[in-house]
């Protein structure tokens, strides 16, 4: 098992808003450049999708559950057909998306036990909490050439330094699309690309 971080990010590191459904002032950025750019698999998930589970906080589910269940080209019905870790403390139904389901208990246990990869989208919290954990095997980031100044990071600016090994990088419509894990060694159980 892996656990396999997938995020839009801006050049200085900003995670906020790439969709502009939070309508924050700079929001909707990422989608600025097009769908070329951000439609379809553009992470290169590829079986780990089919095989492995979404791990999502309640924020990015219930985005998710409003969009992905209407849509029906064939990297949706992946999306819908995955089973579906929610990561939430005050929701109590998750059918409106099938194959959802809430973590019952400690989220880091949870994903301790879980024995497919682990794919968490957005989610910042859940990302966090398992960065503090040190369960993070890969980063999959869809860098974008936008420079917002200010909104949440991925990476925390204080803490423990991480150091992480380029495995693979290509150029995906405006953007770039970066694989890193962990230092020293190719994570296990996934798809290269490039």
């Amino acid at each position: 098992m892996s656990v396999i971080v997938i995020e839009f990010i801006t050049l200085d590191g900003m995670v906020s808003d790439p969709d502009g459904s939070a309508g924050t002032p700079s929001g909707g950025w990422a989608f600025r450049h097009g769908p070329a750019t951000v439609a379809g698999d553009k992470f290169r998930l590829g079986s780990v999708l089919d095989d492995g589970v979404l791990l999502l906080g309640r924020t990015t589910w219930q985005l998710f559950a409003r969009l992905w269940p209407q849509r029906d080209d064939p990297f949706a019905r992946r999306m819908n057909a995955v089973p579906k870790l929610v990561a939430s403390r005050t929701l109590t139904d998750v059918s409106a998306w099938q194959n959802s389901r809430i973590i019952d208990g400690d989220l880091v246990d949870s994903v301790k036990r879980e024995q497919r990869d682990v794919i968490v989208t957005g989610s910042l919290s859940v990302v966090h909490a398992l960065m503090a954990a040190d369960l993070i095997d890969e980063y999959r980031l869809l860098t974008f050439p936008t420079v917002l100044g200010s909104g949440e990071r991925l990476f925390p600016t204080t803490g423990t330094p991480r150091y992480l090994q380029l495995l693979a990088s290509e150029q995906v419509g405006a953007a770039v699309l970066s694989r890193f894990g962990r230092e020293g060694g190719e994570p296990q159980s996934h798809d290269s690309f490039c």
